[in-house]
């Protein structure tokens, strides 16, 4: 699904909770994913007024949805298995696969996504690291990021190495973390081992994490492992990165990146790396680029470094589209 078909449906499920009101749209949000109510909500709130002709169009083919409902193939997990591995290739519908195929057993669990980094790390500061680890790989990059961050270094480092160790989880290993959740979990013998965890996930985190947390951690593990800390870095992917990406590449991505979020990231970019994207841009627009960069005064490194998370964060959602191609790689001053 392209981009543009994407914000296309978004909009239509606002309007469509637009039109339920509170009551009815709070029923619906309870049963989406945090990530889901939280661009449902962007939506919404960007929305200022919707012509009558596309309330209408999304209602009429709500109608259409609804009176043809029906059990539309004979078995919906092997549908939904063949679907995910044509869109997305075997790699990554395996584990996408699994992810869906664990939801029951890690109900409890995905409770923490709901949960403010801060109070997930207090849940967790006492527990074993390989327990700590077990539970943050079933949350998004960007949230472990944000728990690991409040961890003192030594068990931020010890957590760091048996993600980028786990080599899966055991079905009756979710029972134990489920007890250390205080939730029962709805087991199964037919559940099957989760792909979760691994080299390439540690590179993910390690990404949200900020360079000096990052080069300690990969210290940390290169005394261990160095062969390890190798393939995490092989897995990592930091900005100054983009000089890998094409020109047609850097152009997809320019067409994503607002303006002055683009000005912050490169405050802290190589002059190779700003030349490059000088380069993909129209000759009137690289001149205001260069200007708002001259003209901008000192901006905190970590303002900087946020500002690149979020661009890295549309790479990878270009790259997972296959509008890119990924060449791997691996706070209060200012820059």
């Amino acid at each position: 699904m392209s981009a543009a078909q994407e914000d296309e449906g978004l909009e239509s499920a606002a309007i469509l909770l637009m039109t339920l009101g509170e009551e009815q749209a709070a029923e619906v949000f309870k049963h989406l994913a945090p990530r889901e109510v939280q661009r449902l909500g962007e939506t919404i709130t960007r929305m200022k007024a919707v012509p009558r002709e596309r309330v209408d169009a999304v209602m009429d083919r709500l109608e259409k949805t609804a009176g043809n409902d029906s059990a539309l193939v004979p078995d919906n997990q092997a549908y939904v298995n063949g679907v995910l591995r044509r869109a997305l290739g075997e790699d990554k519908a395996a584990l996408l696969i699994d992810r869906i195929g664990a939801g029951s057993s890690v109900a409890g669990i995905d409770n923490l996504r709901w949960m403010d980094p801060a109070a997930v790390a207090e849940l967790m500061r006492n527990e074993h690291p390989q327990i700590v680890a077990a539970i943050l790989v079933h949350l998004e990059a960007d949230q472990t990021a944000a728990v690991l961050k409040l961890f003192g270094e030594r068990q931020r480092n010890e957590v760091m190495v048996r993600i980028a160790t786990l080599d899966g989880i055991q079905p009756a290993a979710l029972h134990d973390l489920n007890e250390v959740m205080g939730q029962v979990l709805a087991g199964g013998g037919g559940a099957r081992k989760a792909s979760l965890g691994g080299a390439k996930t540690a590179a993910e985190i390690l990404n949200m994490l900020g360079s000096a947390i990052e080069t300690a951690v990969l210290d940390f593990v290169r005394e261990a492992d160095n062969d390890l800390a190798q393939k995490i870095m092989d897995n990592m992917f930091v900005f100054d990165d983009l000089e890998k990406i094409d020109d047609k590449g850097i152009q997809s991505l320019m067409k994503e990146v607002q303006s002055e979020s683009l000005v912050v990231a490169l405050k802290g970019a190589t002059p190779s790396l700003r030349e490059k994207i000088f380069r993909n841009m129209s000759s009137r627009a690289a001149e205001t680029l260069r200007e708002d960069l001259e003209s901008r005064g000192p901006v905190r490194l970590s303002e900087v470094e946020a500002e690149q998370k979020e661009m890295l964060k549309i790479v990878r959602r270009l790259a997972d589209e296959g509008q890119i191609v990924l060449a791997g790689g691996g706070d209060g001053d200012f820059v």
